[in-house]
């Protein structure tokens, strides 16, 4: 009874919220601080789908499996497999230099304070009770369209289309972070690619004839080492032979 009435005590939304939330944060501090890109990938995976846990939980569930195809089941599996198909190496690492980490601290600590202040600007999140009542005058059906969806994301107030425009004050706060994101994921896609490619003139594949004539060379180069050995060695040995013809000469000469 006393484990039952723990149970039925526990907040789940909360609950599900905190671990969704934390192994989100955790996941995503793990893709900074890895140096392998394949692992990399791995805890992005798991970062991304712990957001779109997020997402199932605040009730958007389009959004939720947007996330999950798109970012989860499209981007990421692609960035894997062409890591795995271009990579020459096991194993690739990233050697960062401590300004690196310094010029990064900074670009992602001033994305951070723009995308807080913009998100937190909206006049929505101030009157908790004005978001509650937009969310239930609201249609559902109409929430649960893409179009409203997409109208929002771009920073449009779907339940202030037909208001006063003294009331759409803050309509696009959303607009920016969206931007911002996006530019981001850009900015992450070039990266991996650029870090994915392949030196063509290091490490360009051999094909069967280039094999060949290297193979043909080598064998040449091989022969005429064992050609100038020989050589050397029997010019050596004709002048040892000289040499002790030459002393027995002068020895019989000295007789």
């Amino acid at each position: 009874m006393g484990i039952l009435a723990a149970v039925n005590s526990v907040y789940w939304h909360e609950f599900f919220f905190m671990l969704f939330a934390g192994i989100s944060v955790v996941f995503a501090v793990c893709v900074l601080l890895t140096q392998n890109i394949v692992r990399m990938a791995f805890y992005l995976v798991l970062s991304l789908g712990s957001t779109a846990g997020l997402f199932f939980l605040a009730g958007a569930e389009f959004v939720g499996a947007m996330q999950l195809m798109i970012y989860v089941g499209g981007t990421l599996v692609l960035l894997i497999f062409g890591v795995m198909l271009t990579a020459q190496q096991r194993y690739i690492k990233m050697n960062t230099h401590p300004t690196d980490w310094v010029l990064a601290t900074i670009v992602g600590g001033s994305l951070l304070v723009l995308l807080i202040g913009a998100a937190t600007g909206v006049d929505s999140w101030k009157d908790a009770s004005a978001s509650t009542k937009a969310l239930t005058t609201l249609d559902a059906d109409d929430a649960r369209t893409a179009t409203p969806l997409g109208l929002a994301l771009t920073g449009v107030r779907v339940d202030k289309l037909d208001t006063d425009s003294a009331l759409t004050n803050g309509q696009s706060g959303y607009l920016l972070p969206f931007i911002i994101v996006s530019v981001h994921l850009l900015v992450v896609l070039i990266g991996a690619a650029y870090m994915a490619r392949t030196k063509r003139s290091a490490t360009a594949p051999v094909g069967r004839a280039e094999r060949a004539r290297l193979n043909i060379m080598q064998m040449e180069h091989e022969t005429d080492d064992v050609v100038y050995s020989a050589s050397k060695q029997s010019s050596s040995s004709l002048l040892n032979s000289g040499q002790d013809q030459a002393e027995e000469s002068t020895d019989e000469a000295e007789e």
